[in-house]
């Protein structure tokens, strides 16, 4: 049986890469005005949903359509693998956080209008919820990432062992 782990480490490098390319591409799209604030977009800014499942933030049509896209190209795998498993389904969730942590810090890391410096609540007011000094949504992607690592682990050793 192949080590489980090498093959997590080793998606997550991909989704970072992934992450990095993504990044670059939306500076380029929205540049320093981030949260989609100056494109001509849709955008609700309040509703108690968006407190439970957005982490406060406006919703705009802009990323209801970016997220989705993203987590179509996490799951195409699954899709056209002719198999389904329970390891790939949790590996791939596991992805989807992975790449958006990775995404969003590096879009303020690599933006010339942004930077380490200005990575601060005050500045950075489309993310209401920090700990730490980052928000909130990079310690529960990162944790539920790596707990899902560890689930893929053990479903993938359980699914390796012949029946």
């Amino acid at each position: 049986m192949h080590n489980p782990w090498r093959r997590v480490v080793i998606f997550y490098a991909w989704a970072m890469l992934m992450a990095f390319f993504f990044a670059n591409a939306e500076i380029q799209i929205e540049g320093g005005a981030g949260w989609a604030t100056s494109l001509p977009t849709w955008r609700i800014e309040k509703h108690w949903l968006l407190d439970i499942f957005w982490g406060g933030r406006a919703m705009t049509g802009y990323h209801a359509w970016v997220f989705t896209f993203m987590l179509l190209v996490f799951f195409m795998p699954l899709a056209f693998n002719a198999r389904f498993r329970w390891s790939d389904m949790v590996l791939a969730v596991a992805g989807v956080a992975v790449f958006w942590v990775t995404e969003d810090f590096l879009w303020f890391v690599i933006n010339p209008a942004f930077g380490l410096a200005r990575f601060t609540p005050e500045i950075v007011t489309w993310h209401p919820n920090w700990l730490g000094g980052v928000p909130v949504d990079y310690w529960g992607g990162t944790l539920g990432a790596l707990a899902l690592s560890w689930l893929h682990v053990r479903l993938a050793r359980r699914e390796a062992q012949p029946d």
